[in-house]
């Protein structure tokens, strides 16, 4: 029997064929339209609905460029099921190179929003009535917040035995963080409606970070395989697998001033370690910032100008340090050198 086409946003997807639309949004002041970006690939055979989305903070570039990448791939050429790919979803922000909405609003704390709400609201119920509504499995893709980097990592409500669980393994980031529901987030909507989803962390904003793109595209294929998405071997070899964390904290400024980094993101790090030290311009007064457990620096900040209680190391805590400390130097070990296209 032939596969049913797949309807999307009024948009109708034969098997075996790929569609790019875009789903209206608003109107700029000047009156020019603003559009959703989508790209359906609706497979001839049955298999689950995938939407891996990017950008629904604005400056979150390398998830963008991690969707394109997927959507070039050669290996989804013959596709089980249908893979929905919204490279941008915050298009206000993305043009304007800024986290938020134009009335500062997170999009990512609006869901699932409501079609006579803020702007932020109105545009989580479009989204989500558009697109998310019609998935069976989600792959979220962001990076740090502008002037911080985050370490490739999964972030998921983490259940024995479940399908979010199964993702993430598949994945191979080299951290997994099992991180509470944010209320209005994405993941909390999809976690609602019993849809498994994962939150892929990498790299800073506004930059295009390839040790944090590569190995998203790799994630994103990897997870699509584990669902049965995608047939053929594994090209290259498997990372180690990741080491789930059971907490995070973030190390503070004790003082304003500008800060010196001591430890790499990636670095292990003992309870009381000196992580950095924040001094005023004249090297009058000085401040240590000390890791607050045992643990591997997740996120750090990127900016040396820093204000006091602002947070500059993000540590995950492992009940086994040591094999997360291997998954992480396995995964840097399996990057391949990639010269800057600047120089």
């Amino acid at each position: 029997m032939a596969r049913e086409p797949f309807i999307l946003a009024g948009h109708t997807i034969h098997p075996g064929h790929r569609l790019q639309f875009d789903v209206p949004v608003a109107r700029l002041y000047t009156h020019a339209p603003l559009h959703i970006p989508v790209e359906v690939v609706h497979g001839r055979r049955e298999g689950p609905v995938l939407l891996v989305c990017g950008g629904i903070h604005g400056d979150e570039i390398n998830s963008v460029e991690i969707v394109r990448r997927l959507l070039r791939s050669r290996s989804i050429a013959g596709l089980r099921g249908t893979l929905i790919a919204v490279p941008v979803v915050n298009v206000f922000g993305f043009i304007q190179q800024t986290r938020y909405l134009p009335d500062r609003r997170d999009l990512n704390r609006c869901f699932p929003g409501s079609e006579a709400g803020s702007l932020g609201g109105r545009m989580a119920a479009l989204f989500r009535q558009e697109i998310v509504d019609h998935a069976t499995h989600i792959i979220d893709l962001h990076t740090g917040a502008l002037h911080r980097t985050n370490l490739p990592q999964i972030r998921a409500q983490l259940t024995p035995g479940s399908e979010t669980e199964r993702m993430a393994d598949a994945f191979g980031a080299p951290v997994v963080l099992n991180a509470e529901l944010r209320e209005g987030s994405l993941r909390h909507y999809a976690q609602s409606r019993e849809i498994p989803v994962l939150t892929y962390e990498a790299g800073e904003a506004l930059r295009f970070d390839e040790w944090a793109i590569a190995p998203g595209v790799r994630g994103v294929l990897r997870v699509m395989r584990r669902l049965g998405m995608l047939t053929g071997e594994q090209r290259r070899r498997l990372p180690a697998p990741a080491e789930v964390a059971n907490g995070s904290s973030w190390a503070r400024a004790p003082i304003d001033g500008i800060l010196r980094p001591q430890v790499r993101l990636g670095a292990r790090v003992a309870k009381g370690e000196v992580l950095g030290k924040v001094a005023d311009p004249f090297g009058n007064d000085e401040g240590e910032v000390r890791a607050m457990a045992d643990g591997i620096v997740i996120g750090m900040s990127r900016l040396p100008l820093a204000n006091e209680g602002e947070a500059l190391y993000h540590i995950a805590r492992f009940d086994e340090i040591e094999e997360a400390e291997n998954a992480i130097e396995s995964f840097q070990s399996s990057l391949e050198p990639v010269p800057d296209p600047m120089f």
